[in-house]
């Protein structure tokens, strides 16, 4: 490149010193305001003078060697249970639009929310050495991210309910999810509702979400009948199939509770394919509120946890940790969610 006002020539990608040259300072003070130094006071006619040189010269800084220098490597972390699930890449989209706007790069790891994949990503992390982390854990409890933790890898998790908090760079963000299930059952019962079906998955937030079934059932004293319980595949597959099972009882269900929206979408196709109305024959109640909640027919009732939102908040908890100078004991957010009513109920 042909710096024609100093008569240079800078050939392959220019060096800090070559903008020291063309901006007519010295190099020290081109590191410090390319590497954001915050601690040295430097005029901002000469600020921005030194960054017009590296625009014009298109000068790219070296993340290797600056990582090595500062032990960052400006990477996040962002660890998903379900990449099939639409609710954990609006998750992961918040997270991104956070990040980025801060200049860090975002890894992203799929789990499936099996313990030993979730082991092998905490060992890929340590490899790797991101900054921080942000994930959803079905298996791995606190003691098991202390590998990360003291190294200084601060880690928030998504959370189904409140975790303990300590003094390692740990914090939980959550949604009540037992709380939201609660509402939702509720909201069926005060409909008349009485035999109302859940079709319930394993591990992660679904225990939370059957302890809600079960609370609002006691609450308005009706019996809980252990067969209108089903267990499934937390998939379209798995609603199918499940609901199919439950209206096989003598006692066929009014309503249906489901785990999440993707089980619930199997169950009204389920309930189509037995020529059963929603909602007029069984009323039908998702929980996540993804984005086909809204476009099936008729429109999917549903528990919104504002996935896009957590992801933000998680991530900008993270960064106001990798800002700090001082330790921050853990902390603990609750986050809100919301009863969205809609035609399948």
């Amino acid at each position: 490149m042909l710096n024609e006002e100093m008569g240079t020539v800078v050939t392959g990608n220019p060096k800090q010193a070559d903008i020291a040259r063309l901006a007519g300072v010295s190099q020290p003070m081109v590191s410090y305001v390319l590497n954001g130094r915050s601690n040295f006071s430097i005029p901002a006619e000469t600020r921005q003078r030194i960054l017009e040189s590296a625009t014009q010269l298109g000068y790219e800084p070296d993340q290797l060697a600056r990582s090595l220098r500062t032990r960052k490597t400006r990477t996040l972390a962002c660890v998903i249970p379900d990449i099939a699930n639409p609710f954990y890449p609006m998750v992961e989209r918040g997270v991104q639009d956070v990040a980025e706007s801060q200049g860090y790069d975002l890894m992203v790891y799929n789990t499936d929310g099996d313990e030993a994949k979730e082991r092998r990503c905490l060992k890929a992390l340590i490899q790797r050495r991101v900054d921080g982390v942000v994930g959803v854990f079905f298996h791995l409890r606190a003691h098991d991210l202390k590998p990360l933790l003291t190294r200084g890898v601060p880690v928030v998790r998504l959370e189904a309910t409140p975790k303990k908090v300590g003094s390692l760079p740990l914090d939980s963000i959550f949604v009540d999810n037992a709380a939201a299930a609660q509402a939702a059952l509720t909201y069926l019962l005060e409909r008349g509702h009485r035999q109302i079906g859940m079709l319930a998955g394993n591990g992660g937030p679904q225990e939370s979400r059957r302890s809600g079934y079960r609370q609002a059932l006691a609450a308005h004293d009706v019996p809980i009948d252990e067969r209108l319980i089903v267990p499934c595949a937390l998939s379209v597959e798995g609603g199918h199939f499940a609901t199919r099972e439950v209206l096989r009882l003598a006692s066929r269900p009014t309503a249906l509770f489901a785990v999440n929206d993707i089980v619930a979408l199997g169950a009204m196709e389920a309930l189509r394919s037995e020529g059963l109305r929603v909602p007029d024959d069984v009323a039908v109640m998702g929980f996540d509120d993804i984005l086909m909640a809204r476009l099936v027919s008729p429109a999917l009732s549903t528990v919104s946890q504002f996935q896009e939102r957590l992801g933000r908040r998680a991530t900008e908890l993270l960064l106001e940790r990798l800002a700090s100078e001082s330790p921050i004991p853990g902390r603990l957010v609750q986050m809100p969610y919301e009863l969205v009513i809609r035609g399948s109920t």
